[in-house]
């Protein structure tokens, strides 16, 4: 039951938004009691910040694999990466849009533990490139910490414009963003 009403309150908020969204709708949602949303949790904040977690740890756990994954060069982690973003709008995007919209409505506790984790993925990817550079497979001449922002600024946003049933497909707009970052616009 937890995690229906997970799922039944990410497309409510997905759709509605947090604030507009009661507990009486999600109990009606999932013709459940409220004693039951209860039982499970305290607030409709804290079903959030269970929200939240669940989706910065779920691609928390996956770019660790990709990252520690030593057969693979840093250029094509790169690219898992950027894809595992921009597939995940498909198989996530309420989440991804829950994620990113709602964040303002967090306690502010809540938020440091979001922000925290959020900037361990960056970090993450920042020292994927720094290695990278030190292997040879990345230029050396740009800020890795902007480079870093641009590429997520590039992933995260795209939950806004991304139609997974669309004229691309997912790996083609990863592939789009990967020869962005790696080459330019350079003719």
């Amino acid at each position: 039951m937890k995690e229906k009403i997970i799922q039944e309150s990410i497309q409510l908020f997905g759709e509605k938004g947090f604030k507009e969204t009661s507990i009486q709708d999600i109990v009606d949602a999932l013709s459940v009691t409220k004693g039951t949303f209860y039982y499970y949790y305290k607030s409709k904040t804290e079903l959030l910040m269970a929200i939240h977690l669940k989706y910065i740890d779920e691609l928390l756990r996956k770019q660790e694999e990709i990252i520690h994954d030593g057969s693979k060069p840093y250029k094509q982690k790169l690219h898992e990466i950027v894809y595992m973003l921009i597939h995940d709008i498909e198989k996530e995007g309420l989440s991804a849009k829950v994620f990113f919209r709602e964040m303002r409505n967090l306690t502010e506790e809540d938020m440091a533990e979001v922000i925290k984790k959020r900037d361990q993925f960056r970090l993450n990817i920042q020292q994927l490139l720094e290695a990278g550079i030190g292997a040879g497979e990345f230029r050396s001449d740009l800020p890795m910490d902007i480079v870093t922002f641009g590429i997520l600024g590039m992933t995260n946003w795209s939950y806004f414009w991304f139609d997974p049933n669309g004229r691309v497909s997912d790996a083609e707009v990863s592939d789009i963003f990967l020869k962005m970052v790696l080459q330019g616009l350079k003719g």
